[in-house]
């Protein structure tokens, strides 16, 4: 590049940036720590896509995005980078977030990954990031994040919206007490409220992905002695926010995964079976050989009620009372039960084993 290039360059860094850059907290070099910064995103539903768009627009240097979803109609309320038309081409978010952000910043790499987060794959999703962010919507992804954050050293931001309350907290590894310092074991599936059993406003989804927003900037320049270390609980609707220290919980040796080293939801193996809280939906785990879409659009087109719908990344069907996502690595989403036994029947009878 000359020297001429890579002035104008920089001038036009400097111009995007320069707002951000006048603040004292981040300034000329805090800007430039944030362009080297390396960030993995798990999820890139509601919080995942505020947080995307505002580390992007903050000007980090690499953003990967990790996924299992498809975009349907009743995310369009809250998950910011997604549109109609994402709807009507069945797109898998992290494709769809990745188009709107490089559109926003072409500066920033920007990797899109559609996968269910498991143990077998976590630990390459999370290699050379700087932080970890939780755009999760369930616990066992979130011990997850935790293991794999604690074994390396990585810090990360938890954050949980529902209803009109939402929860944010940094973790530090051997630092700040870990997710499981706070919570030993995650709540029984089904005892705990979800965006899908008791909704979720809008708005209180862009106060709680800002905080934990504000907390990754802080990580990523160096501000480390500035992270909040305590639990903050917001109330949107009330406008309450508190902040309640939870570092006498962080007693080494005490704790499972910090404390005795012990990362068992890393050790549990691939992924599993699941039933998607509130979504009246299973999703089976593919297989390393992954499957032949085309092959099996064909296959299901006299038993389909309507034509499939098929792109690169995905099939998606309807048969009997059922919806069904195939992926390319041969994961699939049974919407219209949450018997996941009844769910590997219908993967078995139009897919195969």
């Amino acid at each position: 590049m000359s020297h001429d290039s890579t002035h104008r360059a920089t001038d036009w860094r400097q111009s995007r940036y320069s707002r951000q850059v006048l603040l004292p907290q981040i300034g000329p070099a805090g800007q430039e720590r944030l362009r080297a910064a390396n960030v993995t995103l798990i999820g890139c539903g509601a919080l995942g896509t505020v947080l995307a768009d505002q580390l992007v627009r903050a000007g980090v240097g690499r953003l990967r995005l990790v996924d299992r979803d498809y975009v349907e109609l009743n995310n369009l309320q809250r998950q910011v980078l997604f549109d109609e038309s994402d709807v009507a081409t069945g797109s898998p978010k992290a494709v769809a977030a990745a188009q709107r952000l490089a559109a926003v910043n072409s500066d920033v790499a920007i990797e899109p990954i559609i996968a269910d987060a498991c143990a077998t794959n976590i630990e390459q999703f999370v290699e050379g990031a700087d932080v970890l962010l939780d755009g999760t919507d369930n616990f066992e992804t979130r011990f997850l994040i935790n293991d794999v954050a604690v074994k390396h050293g990585i810090p990360w931001v938890y954050g949980a919206c529902v209803g009109i309350e939402g929860m944010i907290m940094p973790i530090l590894p051997r630092q700040t007490p870990c997710l499981r310092c706070i919570w030993d074991q995650p709540p029984p599936p089904g005892m705990n409220p979800t965006c899908d059993t008791a909704g979720v406003l809008g708005p209180l989804v862009h106060l709680v992905a800002s905080r934990q927003a504000i907390e990754a900037i802080k990580i990523l320049t160096g501000a480390l002695g500035e992270v909040r270390r305590c639990l903050i609980q917001i109330n949107a609707w009330t406008g309450a926010m508190d902040c309640f220290d939870m570092q006498g919980a962080y007693e080494p040796g005490r704790c499972t995964c910090c404390g005795r080293g012990q990362y068992e939801y890393l050790a549990a193996g691939g992924a599993r079976t699941a039933t998607l809280c509130g979504r009246d939906a299973v999703q089976i785990p593919g297989s390393r050989s992954g499957v032949d879409l085309d092959a099996v659009a064909r296959r299901i087109a006299g038993a389909a009620k309507s034509p499939p719908c098929l792109n690169r990344y995905l099939l998606r069907f309807d048969v009997d009372r059922f919806t069904v996502t195939l992926f390319r690595d041969g994961r699939a989403i049974i919407k219209g039960t949450g018997d996941p036994n009844e769910a590997r029947t219908v993967y078995a009878k139009y897919i195969g084993q």
